[in-house]
């Protein structure tokens, strides 16, 4: 990400008296992303007071920029859920810049063995968050031994909205296994490679992920598809406006090829498992259709 870590100054300074429970003695987690927030709640209740610093769709996460206040949650956080694999480096940075005795760190890449490198989208592997949210409530119940029956409830029924999200993807998988498909962005990578989808155009996909210019033979190769149907549907992610990428929407909307939306951050007042199994029953609305 591009976040430019204005406020690191600041860090230092506030470091220091700040109590490590929050107001009524709740357990302060910040979440780099909303998505590990909604699955920390979902653990915590109301023993935690979970900040997300990424927490709008409609923001593009790649040109957010951090603030004081950024810092000021960093600081005084209990518990901190990054996603890692070079995503938010920007919040590495700042974890470096506000050292708390005590603070756990939950990273996702080290909990599923990613690193620099691989798709980092990696709340879009069915696997991650299962392993995500065993982390969380053990780190809570380390943090507060006294209501560790209630994170290990809270756990077990969190573990269970997941599995519905992994059988839907295996009942994806057995329908669509094979499919071609294309995308703007490496963002649902993760799970398409889990519902068996052959996804096409990677190499334009990776150079829009890095901001840097796709290849002319590339961007023929993918308006080809759309033009000629090769593909069944265009994953788009909604939350990053280029020029580009809304050129390859249009002609796909003009050739009929399905396109779906996804985002990197999860919509407001949704739950993780319901944001995700929202999008598969747009894949599997879009890959049922006419065109399949």
């Amino acid at each position: 990400m591009k976040a430019a870590l204005a406020g690191l100054a600041f860090a230092f300074s506030i470091v220091h008296g700040i109590p490590a429970l929050a107001a009524e003695d709740q357990i302060a987690v910040v979440a780099a992303e909303n998505f590990y927030g909604d699955i920390a709640r979902q653990i915590g209740g109301d023993r935690v007071a979970v900040v997300s610093i990424m927490s709008s769709p409609d923001q593009d996460p790649h040109l957010f920029e951090t603030t004081p206040a950024t810092v000021r949650q960093i600081a005084k956080a209990q518990i901190v859920i990054i996603n890692g694999a070079n995503y938010d480096p920007w919040i590495e940075k700042l974890l470096s810049a506000t050292p708390r005795a005590g603070r756990v760190v939950i990273t996702a890449a080290d909990l599923t063995g990613r690193k620099a490198g691989d798709n980092p989208h990696l709340w879009y592997d069915p696997r991650t968050m299962p392993a995500v949210a065993t982390a969380i409530a053990d780190a809570l119940t380390k943090a507060d031994a006294a209501h560790a029956p209630d994170y290990a409830a809270r756990l077990k029924t969190t573990l269970a909205g997941l599995e519905r999200v992994a059988a839907r993807v295996a009942q994806l998988k057995a329908k669509h296994a094979g499919t071609a498909v294309t995308a703007t962005e490496p963002v649902f990578g993760p799970m398409a490679d889990a519902l068996g989808l052959t996804m096409r155009n990677q190499r334009f996909q990776l150079a829009m992920m890095n901001d840097t210019e796709p290849s002319a033979r590339d961007l023929a190769a993918f308006e080809r598809d759309l033009r000629d149907r090769a593909v069944k549907v265009l994953i788009y992610n909604s939350q990053v406006s280029e020029k580009l990428t809304e050129r390859l929407r249009d002609i796909a909307i003009k050739s009929k090829v399905p396109v779906v939306g996804v985002t990197e951050t999860m919509p407001a007042n949704t739950s993780f498992q319901d944001w995700v199994l929202g999008e598969l029953d747009a894949i599997d609305k879009a890959l049922s259709g006419p065109n399949s």
